[in-house]
């Protein structure tokens, strides 16, 4: 734990950077089991989100995994310090104002329980989608075969197969991505962010 640091406040507050930016930041949480559709559609809504001129980036699992966490394994303790940092970060991004979206497998709940405790304390909205598709499901789909590794053996501690998936309990947003489409997706998102007056 660091010592000696004393935070520095800027010189705009976040009143006036919204105003300035004329948008708010929010973070957009996408959890689910690998191959359940994170990636894509947070892809599809950033790129939509960047259409309508909304300042938006996307935070991607394995993408953050050639960089800053390099160093992490997939490990329970690991997977932990991904999802803390990946919590401070995407903080960081939407104090911003930037509509951070993050696609991550993230898959214990006290995990993304410290990841919006994190916005929460900064006065950050924090929306939870849970990308749900079946274990079955994914499994066809399984476009790295990741899966089919798992089964045989050859990768440890594979989330939904030798390491668990806690689902969200009560997401703001719920996605069926064995019954929706990625267009009908990035609608149903949208909507809620205009409703809520995140964009």
């Amino acid at each position: 734990m660091a010592t000696n640091i004393v935070f520095h406040p800027g010189s705009v507050d976040p009143a006036e950077r919204t105003q300035l930016l004329g948008q708010k930041g929010v973070t957009i949480w996408f959890t689910g089991l690998s191959a359940s559709g994170k990636s894509t559609v947070a892809c599809a809504l950033e790129q939509h989100l960047l259409h309508l001129h909304k300042f938006a980036y996307r935070l991607d699992g394995d993408n953050v995994r050639f960089g800053l966490n390099r160093d992490l394994g997939f490990d329970e303790r690991s997977r932990n310090e991904n999802i803390r940092r990946i919590g401070e970060v995407s903080k960081l991004f939407s104090d911003a104002s930037c509509v951070t979206l993050t696609a991550f497998i993230s898959p214990y709940r006290a995990d993304r329980a410290v990841a919006r405790e994190v916005h929460d304390k900064a006065g950050i909205p924090f929306v939870e989608v849970f990308i749900d598709a079946p274990l079955h499901v994914v499994e066809q789909r399984d476009p790295k075969g990741l899966y089919k590794k798992a089964r045989a053996g050859e990768i440890k501690d594979f989330t939904g197969i030798s390491a668990p998936y806690e689902a969200p309990e009560n997401p703001e947003i719920h996605i069926k991505t064995a019954e929706c489409d990625v267009t009908e997706a990035v609608r149903i998102i949208t909507q809620y962010l205009s409703d809520k007056g995140y964009i």
